[in-house]
């Protein structure tokens, strides 16, 4: 039976790539696509989420959620995606109709109605998934799984202590982290090990497909960045570890930590700080699945097979 998953996101160019990989595989069952702010405003990761199905002709529930944080400003990574959000601002024709019921409810409504089969796959701020569980309280030990990209066991992106998914919502990222829903977390520890380097970009570019064309520009996109920005020879497949983790499970190790989200308003915001090594010896403290190891090339085979199945 195909896993039920909401998609839960910020389009942006990585999130692109995961929608594409998780609508490419019968193994899921996406109950519909939520959006967020975060990389750019909740209109335009709407929009974009909106072109990423149609470029595949995929006809998808779509709901746009959260406009702003829960108590900060609103910062965005234009710089990185591009002002649209999707580099190249791809000439698509939307197909998909946004629903008129708010992300927030249908994410409720999801998990009250199929208990404990929903995985919620989260890319952006979390402020969706906390507002759900702030709203609805009795939705949490519902939740099958949170698989998440955010955080990281090490250095931040957005500064040098956090990354942006948590620094956008850290309140949002603290409720999700200390409820009792299961969590997995995909942070820049692992994404950092999946860099999308020239040979990897030009073999997308030999499926001589629209969808290979479309990952390829975004991959050569990120290089340049990520070039320019972290001297690194590929840019970070962040967001599409969630669901290749999903279907392919085998490609990551994880290791158990009490993970804690920083909230306050000093340098440190922002920070996932993970308990590596075992020190809180509290048996009470919730632990969350953190992948500490990803098999890259593993990855990228799937992605690539995967993706090849769009004409």
């Amino acid at each position: 039976m195909a896993r039920k998953i909401i998609l839960d996101c910020d389009p942006g160019n990585d999130d692109a790539i995961n929608i594409l990989l998780a609508l490419s595989s019968d193994k899921l069952n996406i109950l519909g696509i939520t959006t967020v702010f975060g990389n750019v405003d909740v209109e335009k990761t709407t929009r974009n989420a909106n072109l990423v199905c149609s470029l595949v002709n995929k006809v998808v529930p779509l709901y746009q959620g959260a406009s702003e944080p829960l108590v900060l400003p609103r910062i965005d990574a234009a710089a990185v995606h591009g002002k649209s959000g999707l580099s190249g601002d791809p000439d698509i024709k939307p197909i998909l109709s946004v629903e008129r019921q708010h992300a927030v409810e249908f994410i409720i409504e999801s998990i009250l109605r199929y208990p404990h089969e929903v995985t919620l796959v989260p890319t952006a701020s979390l402020t969706n998934i906390a507002l759900a569980m702030k709203l609805a309280p009795q939705i949490v030990p519902l939740i099958k799984e949170i698989v998440l990209m955010g955080g990281s066991t090490t250095f931040g992106n957005r500064t040098p202590a956090a990354e942006f998914n948590i620094l956008a919502d850290p309140h949002a990222a603290a409720v999700v982290f200390r409820s009792a829903a299961p969590v997995t977390m995909f942070g820049l520890n692992a994404t950092h090990q999946v860099l999308a380097t020239q040979p990897i970009i030009d073999k997308f570019y030999t499926l001589q497909t629209k969808v290979g064309d479309f990952v390829a520009g975004i991959l050569e996109h990120y290089k340049a960045f990520y070039e320019k920005r972290y001297g690194l020879a590929g840019g970070a497949l962040h967001d599409p570890l969630t669901v290749a983790y999903l279907l392919a499970p085998e490609l990551f190790r994880f290791q158990p930590m009490v993970v804690e989200v920083d909230t306050s308003e000093t340098h440190n915001m922002g920070r996932t700080t993970c308990d590596v090594w075992g020190s809180w010896h509290d048996e009470s403290l919730k632990k969350t699945k953190v992948a500490v190891e990803v098999n890259a090339q593993g990855f990228f085979e799937l992605l690539l097979t995967q993706l090849s199945k769009f004409a």
